[in-house]
């Protein structure tokens, strides 16, 4: 997780080099509620590379939690200059002989989502 977290932070995609399994099975952020869905290595590295590559956003991991053959990083992505151009988010990872073989991601979204305590509504008939 370190070597993966070190590509983003010091864009260097060829960090990503033998750490992604060839079975590996990626889900993106976006676009909600699912995600894109991204399988094998090839497609998993070109999406996490051009991600590295992008000198426009900002990765930064905040904390990693590693615990056997699972982490979780907590992390931000800054997509622009303004206070308001940023995410927080988390993926949870799987790893298998040292490579990356799941790899789903969340964040917190931009906009709107009702929450389930706005629906009470206080009727009598509840």
């Amino acid at each position: 997780m370190d070597r993966f977290n070190r590509a983003f932070t010091d864009g260097e995609a060829d960090l990503l080099l033998d750490l992604i399994a060839e079975d590996c099975v990626m889900e993106s952020v976006q676009p909600a509620p699912r995600g894109e869905r991204v399988v094998g290595r090839e497609a998993c590295t070109r999406w996490w590379a051009t991600l590295v590559d992008d000198r426009s956003t900002q990765f930064t991991p905040q904390d990693v939690i590693v615990a056997g053959d699972r982490a979780t990083i907590v992390w931000s992505y800054r997509f622009g200059a303004g206070p308001e151009e940023w995410v927080s988010g988390v993926n949870v990872m799987r790893v298998a002989d040292g490579q990356i073989v799941e790899a789903l991601g969340f964040s917190k979204t931009a906009g709107e989502v009702p929450l389930a305590t706005e629906s009470v509504t206080g009727s009598e008939d509840a």
